[in-house]
């Protein structure tokens, strides 16, 4: 990722601890969760510019290591970051598999509910959570009578009525409403959005892949990309 020459300007500009280390936080370079949190040494953090794969310092091995390289669960690094007092490091990954090592996406899995740590499955961030809840009423065995579930039951050209009356109510929004109103109708036509791609199947990071491909590119020449025949 990085050449020796800038890799060690930047290397000099963190903090690390009296014992070498600093921590690093790792996020999910799409969704945005928290996946880990461990400590980088130097050569780990160096290991990770230049290679573009998550090293790390392992404080209770005493020993640097890879991430992923017993399970492959790696972390493709993305972008790195540095916080405002050099002192933690924030890694953006695309991860491959579970982080955590008890097969959990995420190492967070416990949440503070009613004076107790409580188990939590679901994501973190406000967009997957949505799409996980919309994916538990497609799944669930009873059928439920919930929206989401009517709709998912009533098959394809009914979602997809739903999709283009939400759009058109919010392009009106758009033209002449308030604020509010357009927020509050975006919201809706991202919800009906998921649930069209639940009934594919496909999944919500698919959607947020394809728009990290496109980023810095211009508009224009993607569309005319995809005009393109094949082959």
């Amino acid at each position: 990722m990085t050449d020796s020459n800038a890799a060690g300007a930047l290397l000099d500009a963190v903090r690390f601890d009296a014992q070498g280390l600093a921590p690093a936080v790792v996020q999910d370079a799409l969704t945005g969760e928290v996946r880990m949190v461990a400590f980088m040494s130097r050569e780990a953090l160096s290991l990770t510019l230049s290679t573009g794969v998550a090293h790390f310092w392992s404080r209770s091995r005493g020993s640097l290591w890879r991430k992923g390289e017993s399970s492959g669960n790696t972390l493709a690094v993305r972008r790195v970051l540095l916080d405002c007092d050099g002192d933690c490091v924030l890694v953006l990954a695309e991860p491959a598999g579970p982080t955590c090592h008890t097969g959990a996406p995420s190492c967070f899995t416990r949440e503070a509910r009613a004076g107790a740590w409580e188990a939590v499955d679901a994501p973190h961030t406000a967009a997957s959570e949505l799409f996980a809840t919309v994916e538990a009423r497609r799944d669930a065995s009873d059928g439920g009578r919930s929206y989401t579930r009517q709709l998912l039951d009533a098959g394809a050209a009914r979602i997809g009525e739903k999709l283009r009356e939400e759009a058109d109510e919010l392009a009106r929004a758009t033209a002449g409403e308030a604020d509010e109103r357009v927020a509050s109708e975006a919201a809706d036509v991202v919800y009906h959005l998921m649930v069209a791609l639940a009934s594919r199947r496909v999944p919500w990071r698919a959607v947020l892949a394809a728009l990290a491909k496109r980023a810095g590119r211009s508009g224009l020449d993607e569309k005319a990309a995809r005009g393109r025949p094949q082959g």
